[in-house]
């Protein structure tokens, strides 16, 4: 049976340095962070072409942000499921050069389970919107509060997230979602599973 995280060469050929990779973490908060933004994705990183040709993804993940190789990534997703997409107009050699700087810079942070887009550690949407900002001035995603997201999900789970909070929910703080990155007019789709 084929693994359904496998690419085809033809699509491993077609992907790109600063191609977005959208996966489903299956661990119970990055089901909940999907449940709350009524979307099917949880976590995100940046994809790179190395020169040999291998593909690895940067990404923000407990406990720090780290190098995984695409085929690893796309494995930790629930059912296989995942999207790659890419900037309009994608980018040239200094652009993802610049990325890719912006990218090693954040290496070794640690992660932050708190989701606090203004402390000094990462976790992954803010991992992209953060290298994406500093590197080519672009904003990938929709940095909120906790209670514009919550506000726009009724039926989101207030109930995991006050536990997970320790009983006070942080309605003030700034965040970015995996969902606003996925969403973002920005990028076009180049593939998905399913589509």
């Amino acid at each position: 049976m084929k693994n359904k995280n496998l690419l085809a060469e033809s699509e491993r050929a077609a992907l790109q340095s600063g191609d977005v990779v959208f996966i489903s973490v299956r661990s119970p908060v990055y089901r909940q962070i999907a449940a709350t933004c009524r979307s099917w994705d949880s976590h995100v990183g940046i994809l790179f072409r190395e020169a040999d040709g291998r593909l690895r993804v940067a990404e923000s993940r407990v406990p720090f942000c780290s190098w995984t190789t695409l085929d690893k990534f796309l494995a930790r997703s629930v059912q296989g499921r995942f999207a790659i997409r890419r900037l309009h107009g994608g980018l040239d050699a200094a652009q993802a050069a610049r990325l890719r700087a912006a990218a090693e810079r954040r290496m070794g942070r640690w992660y932050h389970l708190g989701f606090d887009f203004d402390a000094p550690r990462e976790f992954c949407s803010k991992f992209v919107y953060g290298v994406y900002r500093e590197a080519l001035g672009i904003e990938i995603g929709e940095v909120e509060t906790f209670r514009e997201l919550l506000a726009r999900n009724p039926e989101a789970p207030l109930g995991f997230w006050r536990l997970w909070f320790f009983g006070r929910i942080p309605w003030q703080r700034r965040t970015v979602t995996p969902t606003s990155q996925l969403r973002s007019p920005r990028l076009r789709t180049m593939l998905a599973l399913p589509d």
